[in-house]
């Protein structure tokens, strides 16, 4: 078929701008060819740090989300019932009156009285910061329900985490294992990545319970049953352990592992690390009865052995209490094997595999560097075994400990931040953990004394209320989840409703669509949403805001709309003090810049969120006379913002003249040196400091001029978790502030210092199969399911089940059945993928839509044809321990517990009748 002659040479616009991309997390440099002001075409930027010229289907795929029928393009005032979609339009003098009026009444008698959440939280360092101002308690981000589990874990052991805060040695690896790996994050780096594992052969280990993407590439698929890979890392420590083959210098150097333990049952400093009386942590030496300083430099620590104390008291090295627990029976290949779905002999041959690759095949890099403590070293010796885990691992209920036994893994393989391991990014490492505490008190100005999102060291840190009971709305930082650093967007709407732990006036919602794919329970969420109060006849939550650039699910249930721009339209930071786009060598930081002016009556929501603070007159938004300190929006806010002397948003060209980095005064012409540099700025690590970093001297050292870190002491990982064990105590009975009894046995549980594995609480009655979502590498949390060009790809899901699974059920492909669970059943089709594990079922996540919803046609195959899981998963686990008050999570993080829904399947009388459905109590959706 012939095809009209193509000039390639000819421009395909009149202007290029260069900007970051939003169609995922990669935040990816762009540029965008205009012609006429309007976007003609988007290709990756060859001079960015990120993706260095590499675009995906999504990143290409923007400039159809930019011109989304489903754009909103005017605010709007609901006139009708709550998810009838009935609104006019009004002006914004209107909207930001309404909206001031509403939070206004709200600070005056009760701050907390308005929950604050926010989806996509690529702003979480304004965001965050605006509800501080505000004085509210109730604030969350999306990590919360994305994989704060994994994330928590990480910053609570080395001060770092897996995805965004580190990545595997790209250039050096010989050995890499995914462990659940999503491939709609970050996936230009990890694709580019990947390519230079393939074309120098080193091998790919991809373990998860379904074979796409990421895993179709690897050199080979472990097919693992969904919940249990901290069981099978415990198994792989198992191996090591057995056969002698840890990094023990390593451990000594880098960790606290060697860190004598107090073993004294029912004393108050029973399981705490023994120190002297200046607080110094000790150690037993080799060779002699002395205890000394576990941080000196010319000591041989013993990691096993009973030891008394100069007190009298008795104590072991961490490691001990690691490896009693580890050598035990339970996490022997042929104890997990059938609960993993991995044979023993497979098991037994990675652990193999990994030994022999870091150990007998360790890398030597002829680089001088100096440590923390001033010593010299010639060379950097490298394990080159590296990790990579995603939300696999991160939604469920045990994520927090699976990833913690992942770090320990890599840690006694001696491979974290070495030649050819996992690496940090700057600005991390942090201590571990960072010492920023969730804000809990309100200063007299009415803002809160710290963020309303942190880091919980004890049980002093917590956001109770005197009886021990949770005074957020969500429940983070309770004793029901402790460590939930980024608080429980899932279990708000639910909480509201309840009154459990009371009612709130005023649901602020930024990107959070809450009335569909970002809900668990979602047919109950849709209904909590339009719950009245019998007594007053009004809504259970009175008020509901909600921004967002298009027209989704949740725009239904809001009582005033306000619209964003596209992120083509806007100005946007990618702040180091967020979530940053570093690569292991060097630091960096981008921004958007607006290339086209919007065609509609909408603003950028940062923008709004300024205003509406200046009209509340909140602390740091106005000036000494009242008036707004930011009048010309997000961009000055960027550029004149200092959360601390010299440190603002932005690390580059700082300085009245623009020559300084990292700290320095504000700059008026910031942004245009931003733009001259394709909207990022970029510095690399020197060569000596780019390994070893949490005991580098080099690195230190150039992190604290930079301002990522507060000193130039090492950071010490933390093999053993004292933190966890503060709280056990706590629980045990000691310490001035402890749990209720009902949540004495829970916390005493789940605050092991020493990751363990424990399998999820077993669903009622006959539910054989694990049902959960994988993310499509062409869309991202289901905002392209609404673009034309990537709907190309994938207009519908099915259910994917293993051919083995579906002839037990006598399911055919493309039959018809319903997925029961106990809250209900659903009726999907069925597709057969050998590529599945065979207790597993699974779908794309969020390719169904709702009808009215995204400006699709009502007979669109999202619509008709398309399902969520989410209607069959419990926001709380009233159905099955009986105590409605914990939430379906993870209990130390309250990172939701998506994957650890369990489902049977049952056949349908007319399986060749098209039709998806919905049957929950009653209710059809």
């Amino acid at each position: 078929m012939p095809h009209t002659p193509l000039n390639l040479h000819k421009p395909t616009g009149d202007a290029v701008k260069t900007t970051t991309c939003y169609m995922c997390a990669c935040r990816c440099g762009i540029r965008v060819h205009l012609k006429d002001g309007r976007v003609r075409y988007i290709d990756g930027n060859p001079r960015h740090p990120v993706n260095r010229g590499v675009i995906c289907a999504k990143g290409s795929a923007g400039i159809m989300q930019h011109y989304s029928p489903a754009r909103l393009s005017k605010p709007l005032l609901r006139v009708g019932e709550r998810g009838a979609r009935e609104f006019r339009e009004i002006e914004w003098d209107e909207a930001l009156a309404l909206a001031t009026q509403w939070l206004g009444d709200i600070r005056a008698r009760d701050p907390d009285q308005l929950a604050f959440f926010t989806g996509r939280d690529q702003s979480q360092a304004l965001t965050g910061w605006w509800a501080q101002a505000y004085g509210t308690i109730n604030y969350a981000a999306h990590g919360g329900f994305c994989s704060v589990n994994m994330a928590a874990a990480g910053m609570y052991t080395l001060g770092g985490s897996f995805w965004e805060f580190g990545e595997p040695d790209w250039d050096l690896t010989k050995y890499l294992m995914l462990w659940g790996v999503a491939e709609d994050h970050d996936s230009n780096p990890i694709k580019l990545g990947l390519g230079k594992l393939k074309s120098r052969g080193a091998k790919i280990v991809a373990i998860n319970p379904v074979r796409t993407g990421y895993g179709a590439i690897a050199d080979e698929w472990v097919p693992i049953n969904p919940g249990t890979d901290g069981l099978l890392a415990g198994a792989f420590i198992h191996e090591l352990l057995r056969n002698d083959r840890v990094d023990l210098d390593y451990l000594v150097r880098y960790t606290n592992a060697h860190h004598l333990v107090i073993r004294a049952p029912g004393a108050a400093d029973d399981g705490m690390i023994a120190r002297d009386a200046e607080g110094h942590a000790l150690c037993a030496v080799r060779g002699t009865p002395v205890i000394a300083h576990a941080d000196a430099i010319d000591v041989a620590p013993l990691v096993v052995g009973e030891y008394t104390l100069p007190d009298g008291r008795t104590a072991v090295p961490a490691f001990q209490l690691f490896a009693e627990r580890y050598l035990s029976d339970e996490y022997a290949p042929d104890t997990v094997a059938p609960a993993c779905g991995v044979d023993a002999d497979t098991i037994r041959r990675l652990a193999r595999e990994l030994a022999e690759v870091a150990f007998d095949q360790s890398i030597v890099l002829k680089q001088r560097w100096t440590d923390a403590w001033g010593r010299e070293h010639a060379e950097m010796i490298g394990r080159p075994v590296a990790m990579h885990a995603m939300r696999g691992i991160s939604a469920h209920a045990n994520g927090f400990h699976t990833c913690r036994a992942l770090h320990l893994l890599q840690m006694i393989l001696g491979a974290i931040d070495t030649p050819g391991s996992f690496r940090y990014q700057p600005p991390y490492p942090k201590p571990a953990p960072p010492p920023n505490r969730p804000g809990k008190t309100r200063r007299a100005n009415g803002t809160l004394e710290a963020g309303p999102l942190g880091y919980v060291h004890t049980p002093e840190d917590l956001v109770v209320d005197a009886a021990g009971e949770p005074r957020r709305i969500d429940k983070a930082f309770s004793w029901q989840h402790p460590f939930a650093a980024h608080g429980m967007l899932q279990n708000v709407i639910a909480n509201a409703c309840k009154g459990d732990p009371y009612r709130i006036d005023t649901l602020f919602l930024f990107m959070a669509n809450m009335g569909w794919n970002s809900s668990m329970n979602t047919t109950a969420t849709r209904a909590m949403l339009c719950e009245r109060d019998p007594a007053s006849g009004g809504y259970v939550i009175p008020h509901i805001i909600y921004a967002d650039a298009y027209d989704s699910e949740t725009v239904a249930f809001a009582d005033l709309v306000l619209p964003d721009t596209t992120y083509l339209e806007r100005h946007d930071c990618i702040s180091l003090l967020d979530r940053p786009i570093s690569d292991a060598d060097s630091a960096s930081d981008a921004i958007r810049q607006p290339v086209t002016r919007p065609d509609r009556d909408v603003r950028p929501f940062q923008d709004v969120l300024l205003d509406l603070g200046a009209r509340l007159g909140l602390p740091g938004l106005v000036d000494d006379t009242g008036a707004p300190k930011y009048p010309r929006g997000y961009a000055q806010y960027m550029v004149e913002h200092e959360r601390a002397p010299g440190i603002g948003l932005l690390a580059g060209w700082r300085g009245a003249d623009g020559t300084q980095e990292g700290v320095g005064t504000p700059n008026p012409d910031q942004l245009a040196r931003y733009i001259e540099h394709g909207c990022h700025w970029h510095r690399e690590i020197p060569a000596a400091g780019r390994y070893y970093k949490m005991a580098n001297r080099d690195y230190l050292e150039w992190a604290k001029s930079l301002a990522f870190v507060g000193s130039t002491q090492p950071i010490v990982m933390q093999f053993y978790a004292e933190s966890l064990q503060r709280f056990r105590l706590a629980a045990r009975g000691h310490g001035a502030t402890q749990p209720s009894d009902h949540e004495r046995a829970r916390v005493e549980r789940y605050f092991d210092p020493i990751p363990f594995w424990y399998r999820d609480i077993e669903a009622p009655g006959d539910y054989p199969l694990a049902a959960i979502t994988q993310r499509p590498m062409f869309m991202y949390h289901a905002w392209g399911s609404q673009n034309k060009w990537l709907r190309q790809i994938a207009t519908r899901n099915y259910l994917c089940l293993h051919p083995d699974t579906a002839r037990a059920h006598g399911v055919a492909d493309d039959d018809w059945i319903w997925l029961v669970a106990p809250r209900g059943r659903i009726r999907v089709q069925a597709r057969t993928h050998t590529g599945t594990a065979p207790g597993t079922v699974w779908t794309w996540n969020a390719i169904g839509k709702r009808k009215g919803a995204w400006k699709l046609t009502a007979n669109a195959p999202e619509n008709v044809d398309g399902f969520l899981l989410n209607h069959l998963i419990d926001e709380s686990l009233r159905d099955r321990d009986s105590n409605a008050t914990h939430a379906n999570a993870d209990p130390v993080t309250g990172q939701a517990a998506w994957f650890d829904l369990r489902v049977r399947i049952e056949r349908d009388a007319e399986p060749r009748r098209d039709g998806h459905r919905v049957e929950l109590a009653g209710a059809a959706g």
